[in-house]
């Protein structure tokens, strides 16, 4: 099943080009009932709805590192800080977008604006202290994530060996185009991995070259507690702009589109939009949130 939410808050399934509605406030809600609810009996045509973040979860867990090769990028262009496996955080939920919301660029806080596909990972059923052969019943689905990252502000933070204001930024997480529970993928370990930018490849590679498995990083988090709906992140992979010759030259910038495209998870696209144009007023000055 694909499940999504569209237009003001409304919950459905994709049946090809169609949205049946389904009788569930939100899709929190649909995974904390076990996915036994109703539907409306209304659908709409696909193209007449506007597809929103399919979740907001209760808790996104984030991870990092996990995929080797990013951090031998990293290590390549001399990066400040290694970026081994192990390291995690929380993701502010405030900060989610869905397809085709705009990435607000803060030129007043970042020059510096970068992107990470990965792919997420939803959970269906609450949990704690368990291990990585009982976590597939509590696996529900899984979305494209593009985690949008200050690599300025980042590095600052890395001195202090913790990150996250770089990556929680209003709009600094689209998540979507819609969830896909796990029932219909045959294979999590073995799905492409694509991103582009203004239809140019940044980013490709496959989840099988993941460090941890997924078994292991759900069980790994589940001393924090799980809700249903919560959403864990696997890592990036590695053609961030940070790793390339001229990280400059790549950084994303107003007029961007970016595409992240996960093989069966369907592609995540979202225009890069400059203040002024998304909020029609001059951006405040970064110096008024300074300590």
């Amino acid at each position: 099943m694909k499940l999504v939410t569209f237009d003001e808050g409304l919950v459905g399934r994709l049946d090809g080009e169609t949205v049946v509605e389904l009788e569930v406030p939100s899709t929190r809600a649909f995974f904390a009932h076990e996915g036994q609810v109703r539907e409306t009996g209304q659908t709409f045509a696909l193209a007449d709805v506007q597809l929103r973040a399919p979740i907001v979860p209760k808790k996104f867990f984030h991870t990092a590192g996990n995929f080797r090769e990013h951090h031998e990028d990293l290590v390549r262009v001399d990066w400040s800080h290694p970026v081994n496996k192990g390291i995690v955080f929380f993701q502010n939920v405030d900060a989610v977008i869905g397809p085709d919301e705009p990435i607000v660029y803060p030129a007043n806080l970042t020059r510096e604006l970068d992107y990470e596909l990965e792919l997420a990972i939803v959970i269906g059923k609450p949990g704690k202290f368990f291990s990585a052969e009982e976590a597939v019943e509590h696996i529900a689905g899984y979305l494209v994530f593009n985690d949008i990252t200050a690599r300025d502000i980042q590095r600052r933070e890395m001195e202090s060996g913790v990150f996250s204001f770089s990556k929680a930024i209003d709009t600094f997480c689209p998540i979507g185009p819609y969830i896909v529970t796990a029932d219909e993928i045959d294979d999590p370990h073995d799905l492409d991995m694509e991103l582009r930018v203004n239809g140019d490849v940044r980013q490709k590679s496959n989840t099988s070259r993941m460090s941890v498995s997924i078994p292991q990083l759900v069980a790994y988090h589940s001393p924090q507690i799980y809700s249903a709906g919560d959403i864990i992140t696997t890592g990036t992979i590695a053609g961030v702009a940070a790793s390339t010759p001229d990280p400059f030259a790549n950084y994303l910038k107003p007029g961007d589109v970016v595409e992240a495209e996960i093989e069966g998870l369907g592609v995540l696209r979202n225009p890069v939009m400059s203040w002024k144009d998304a909020y029609g007023t001059e951006e405040p000055p970064a110096g008024q949130w300074e300590a």
